[in-house]
């Protein structure tokens, strides 16, 4: 490999430590500094880091491979998913923040659902705690498995040294550093991506044979003459179940605990214009790269293998060493800005409501963060072992925990920020019946085939059934004297 792409990479690691120690030194004195920043990120650093956070290796490898594969009907799923992204802005993140810090200033999600709910605190607690975990596991794993494509085919290495290159680089300055580190990582990550998604469509637009978007199509209809259509082969539930992987968001708790540690309520606004900006910048830049990309493969005779490398095979065909190591770089970018922040969220979950909750309830500030960076190495070594198979498919992982978060806790979120009759009992049963749902949807393939029929999109079973657990269980339990989002708990 060029001397040119270890210097990017290299340099690139560097910042990234660099960053982790500088977080070290100004934010992990308290619990809250190390799982939320001290409730203070400029409205910047925390739409990037949402943005980043939420995209993922997903944005570079498995949103343009399913393009590449399959053409522009694969769009749908990131218009769906910018749909949702701003109806979280707006529904979810004044809300979240505010209430958040109200009810006995809770630090993670588990913490807020039992300060909400009182009735039902530990149930609420332990149990979406171990969702926050199991699901988090799964997630992380797609981002290691990334990583692990990423040295496999860049540089023809070994899939596992890439699977643990990447866990290892992620876990010191997400141990040092904790949220702090997590969120500035992302917004130098999230500049980073962005700019690698501009810049690579439009060298490949013009790239070998040239000819800009007219020879594109042209070469694209001969491959099949449906390719550019939204439309090609999209049945009613297919469409469904491409759009709706926007509800998700409103469950992601990697995500909207940004909400939890941006400044000031009033800085949301600001934080959300700044967040759809670039993520609409870099979901037309990975729709180009799949587009365009199968365009010049096909112009060129390119091999791809895999159509969820097509970004590694552009970068290596197309640009300078030093220009190919800044477009790795994006891609480890995209990758690790994800695995931390899930990592972080995991490990919140497991030192605030386990350990503090059932093994030592006046544990000391650095005790609690001591407990957090080793849940940290834990989360990460189990998510690597998932990863271990090199055949796993990024964006099935990707889907498979975002449906299950998304179903488990977005009826959840949203209600118990916006409804004042949701009752403790309504919130477990939610939250139970949302992911049951999703993994008995998955266990029994109707992901895949359903009825005979097209497959459909578990988070659209999981979310319906459980925001009707929410609505039914309140109903029948409303006397049960919760405190409401209007009220202040008492002291």
């Amino acid at each position: 490999m060029a001397t040119g792409v270890w210097i990017s990479l290299v340099l690139y690691f560097v910042l990234m430590l660099a960053i982790g120690l500088y977080a070290y030194m100004k934010s992990t004195d308290s619990s809250e500094d190390y799982v939320l920043g001290g409730r203070n990120l400029p409205p910047a650093v925390a739409a990037l880091s949402a943005g980043a956070s939420d995209m993922s290796g997903w944005l570079l490898l498995g949103l343009p491979g399913a393009l590449y594969a399959t053409g522009l009907v694969e769009a749908w799923i990131g218009i769906g998913l910018f749909c949702g992204a701003l109806a979280n802005w707006i529904i979810v993140a004044p809300r979240l923040r505010e209430q958040t810090e109200r009810y006995d200033n809770s630090l993670t999600i588990p913490a807020f659902l039992g300060n909400r709910f009182p009735s039902q605190a530990t149930v609420l607690r332990v149990v979406s705690a171990v969702v926050i975990v199991v699901f988090f596991a799964v997630y992380t794993a797609s981002g290691l498995v990334g990583g692990g494509k990423l040295v496999q085919s860049a540089f023809d290495g070994n899939y596992q040294f890439g699977v643990w290159l990447t866990l290892g680089v992620v876990l010191t300055y997400t141990v040092v550093g904790g949220f702090l580190a997590v969120s500035l990582t992302d917004f130098v990550q999230g500049c980073i991506m962005m700019l690698a998604l501009i810049v690579m469509p439009l060298v490949v637009l013009y790239a070998g044979q040239g000819g800009g978007f007219g020879q594109a199509a042209d070469t694209l209809s001969e491959v099949d003459p449906n390719y550019l259509s939204f439309w090609n082969g999209l049945t009613v539930i297919g469409w469904l179940s491409a759009v709706t992987w926007g509800l998700g968001y409103f469950g992601q708790p990697h995500i909207i605990v940004r909400f939890m540690a941006v400044k000031s309520v009033s800085a949301v606004a600001a934080a959300r214009n700044i967040g759809m900006t670039w993520m609409f910048i870099s979901l037309v830049g990975a729709i180009g790269v799949g587009i365009l990309g199968r365009a010049y493969v096909e112009r060129n005779g390119v091999d791809v293998g895999d159509p969820e490398t097509i970004f590694v095979v552009l970068a290596n065909l197309l640009f300078h060493p030093l220009v190919t190591g800044f477009l790795y770089a994006a891609l480890l970018a995209a990758i690790m800005s994800t695995v931390s922040s899930q990592l972080l969220v995991a490990s919140s979950s497991l030192a605030e409501d386990f350990y503090r909750l059932f093994i030592h309830r006046d544990a000391s500030e650095t005790e609690i963060v001591n407990i957090g960076r080793v849940a940290v190495v834990l989360v990460g070594v189990v998510a690597a072992f998932i990863a271990r198979d090199p055949d796993s498919n990024v964006l099935g992982l990707v889907s498979n925990a975002w449906a299950g978060f998304g179903a488990a806790f977005g009826p959840l979120i949203i209600l118990s920020l916006t409804w004042s009759r949701m009752t403790g009992a309504g919130a477990v049963a939610g939250l139970v019946a949302g992911a049951v749902t999703v993994g008995v949807w998955i266990a029994l393939g109707w992901s895949s085939s359903f009825l005979g029929g097209p497959g459909v999109y578990e988070i659209i079973p999981g979310f319906i059934v459980a925001m009707a657990a929410i609505v039914v269980v309140s109903l029948m339990t409303e006397t049960s004297g919760e405190f409401r989002p209007t009220e202040r708990p008492a002291e």
